[in-house]
């Protein structure tokens, strides 16, 4: 006769990888049900993308068969609940988990590519996401999507100030200064009005519960960065550069931008955008036309999570344009990169919360 308690202990022997603890000690077990040899039990993830799930699934009804009954007939029900490791008073940003700041030392390197792809990638694994484009001078969010023709409405709230209400598209909530002012209108603005701008995103919108709010940062360091880092608590920043040695170097700047001890947020990881050119006719060749590795070289002398190469293919552009990004289109060899990018993060985002200490507002003198 199977026992519930045998169940436990072999389930002990079952690891997390990226946790470095067993499932049991996690709290990950729940639910076990034992019928004569039918043994069912749920694992409750910490992502829906995470990348380990097949793996872990495995690992349960191995165990089980090896250390409890050979008879054994195993259901494991994968489910996720997002971890999260805000400590701050929740005064903004009620709902959100898991604040990701996407960011690059200079523009053109396709961190708003990124930024969609990432967002509509952690959204297609199972989870609830947004996507606020704090790019408030060049806002392209609304053309990646397709809804620059759209405006997003206003909910009434008890206070009676009422909120923004983001649009709604692919399975992710955004919102863009581009949904609010003409296209065709350039956004003047000193530093603060931008500031303000970016305020407004974060206290008047209704995001709602969200396991993820992705945040389009507009290129390089400044007063939007600033801004944003003592308005939020952001869990963890994503890194876009492209293989040049220029821009790896400006890339280098944004990393010590949140690496500063005042500031101190921690680097999810570096993406490598148009790392290689692919054509369609020959898909087995790779030219390296922008130089090779120079984001991989940096992710290594930081010590960061290098997240994977993005090649320049002409469907991801296609896709921007027409507002449908290339993480949907399953011929788009890119698309399976973009998912693979989001489940990365994910799984470094859930090692964050596990092991760094608790996300917080920056509050910096002066």
């Amino acid at each position: 006769m199977i026992m519930k308690e045998a169940v436990l202990k072999a389930l002990g022997n079952v690891d997390d990888p990226d946790l470095g603890k067993d499932l049991v000690t996690l709290n990950m077990v729940r639910d076990i049900e034992i019928n004569g040899n039918n043994v069912s039990f749920t694992v409750v993830l910490t992502t829906p993308a995470c990348p380990m799930k097949e793996m872990i699934e495995k690992a349960c009804i191995n165990a089980i068969h090896l250390l409890v009954s050979k008879d054994a007939i195993v259901n494991v029900n994968m489910a996720s609940n997002v971890n999260s490791n805000r400590k701050d008073n929740m005064a903004v940003l009620t709902g959100v988990k898991n604040i990701i700041a996407v960011a690059s030392g200079k523009g053109g390197v396709g961190k708003s590519t990124v930024a969609v792809n990432l967002a509509i990638g952690l959204a297609e694994e199972g989870a609830k996401v947004g996507l606020l484009d704090a790019d408030i001078y060049g806002p392209s969010i609304p053309i990646m999507l397709g809804v620059r023709d759209e405006r997003p409405k206003m909910m009434d709230t008890p206070d009676g100030k009422g909120k923004i209400v983001p649009i709604e598209k692919y399975g992710i909530k955004a919102i863009s200064i581009g949904m609010l002012v003409d296209e065709k209108q350039a956004v003047v603005w000193r530093g603060p009005i931008a500031s303000s701008a970016l305020k407004q995103f974060i206290s008047d919108v209704h995001w709602g519960e969200l396991d993820y709010l992705v945040i389009d940062l507009p290129p390089g360091t400044g007063d939007i960065h600033l801004t944003l880092v003592q308005a939020v608590p952001v869990t963890g920043a994503v890194i876009v550069s492209t293989p040049q040695a220029v821009a790896a170097a400006d890339a280098k700047k944004a990393i010590m931008m949140f690496k500063q001890p005042q500031i101190n947020i921690p680097i999810l990881g570096v993406v490598e955008n148009m790392a290689y050119f692919t054509p369609a006719e020959l898909p087995e060749n790779k030219y390296y036309i922008f130089g090779k590795g120079g984001a991989q070289k940096m992710a290594e002398q930081f010590e960061l999570p290098f997240l994977g190469e993005v090649p320049i293919v002409q469907g991801i552009r296609e896709g921007g344009d027409t507002g449908l990004p290339a993480v949907l289109d399953d011929v788009n060899p890119a698309g399976k990169i973009f998912l693979e990018l989001a489940r990365n993060v994910a799984r470094n985002v859930s090692m964050r919360n596990a092991n760094i200490e608790p996300t917080k507002v920056v509050q910096m003198q002066g």
